[in-house]
C-alpha cells in the first residue's frame, strides 16, 4: 500500500463529504449532509479505497473493472439510504419502490457532489445530467425518481446550483415529479 493512496483516498472521501454537507445544509436536510457517507471509514470500504484509488475515478468502478464486483459497494449500498440500489428489491412486486423524500435530495447532494470532486476546475453544470443520461442502470430506478433527477440536474444547468439546491425548490420539483404523479 502506498501512503500517498492512503491519504489521497482519505481527502477525497473528505472532501467529498464536506461538499455533500453544504450542499445537504441548503437543501434542508443538514443531517443527512452530517451522516452521509461515514461506512467510507469502515474497513471494508475504506482499505479496498486505498487499493484502487488513483485520483479521478472511483476507486469501487476500477475494483469492479478488475474483480468484477467490489466489496466495498455491496457494504456501502446496503448502508446508504440515498442510493436507489438500497431500495431495490427484485423479489417483490413494485421493485423500484420511490425513495422517500430526504434521501432522494441527499442522492442529488451526492451525485452533485461527485461530479464537482472528480472533475476538480473542469466541473460544469452539465456534467451530472450527462453522467445520469449515459448510465446504464436506469431501469432500476422508480421513473418518478429519475423525473425527479432529470429535473434537478437541468435546473442546475439552466439556473445554477444556488437556485437549484434549496429546500424550497428540492421540496417542490420532488412533489412535482413523485407525490402528484403517483397519488393520480
Amino acid at each position: 500500500m502506498k501512503l500517498k493512496n492512503f491519504f489521497g483516498h482519505l481527502h477525497t472521501v473528505n472532501k467529498h463529504r464536506w461538499y455533500v454537507f453544504k450542499l445537504s445544509v441548503r437543501a434542508g436536510i443538514p443531517v443527512r449532509g452530517l451522516l452521509h457517507d461515514l461506512s467510507k471509514y469502515s474497513p471494508t470500504e475504506f482499505w479496498e479505497g486505498v487499493k484502487y484509488f488513483d485520483g479521478k475515478v472511483s476507486p469501487i468502478k476500477i475494483c469492479k473493472r478488475e474483480n468484477g464486483y467490489s466489496k466495498a459497494w455491496l457494504h456501502h449500498k446496503g448502508r446508504n439510504k440515498h442510493h436507489f440500489e438500497y431500495w431495490l428489491d427484485l423479489t417483490t412486486t413494485d421493485k423500484t419502490p420511490i425513495m422517500p423524500y430526504k434521501y432522494a435530495v441527499e442522492m442529488v447532494c451526492d451525485t452533485l457532489a461527485a461530479s464537482m470532486v472528480y472533475n476538480g476546475k473542469s466541473w460544469n453544470p452539465t456534467i451530472a445530467r450527462e453522467y445520469f443520461e449515459k448510465r446504464t442502470d436506469k431501469e432500476y430506478i422508480n421513473p418518478y425518481i429519475q423525473d425527479f433527477l432529470l429535473q434537478v440536474y437541468r435546473q442546475v444547468e439552466s439556473d445554477g446550483l444556488k437556485k437549484t439546491v434549496n429546500k424550497k425548490n428540492l421540496k417542490n420539483l420532488y412533489d412535482k415529479c413523485v407525490l402528484q404523479k403517483n397519488y393520480k
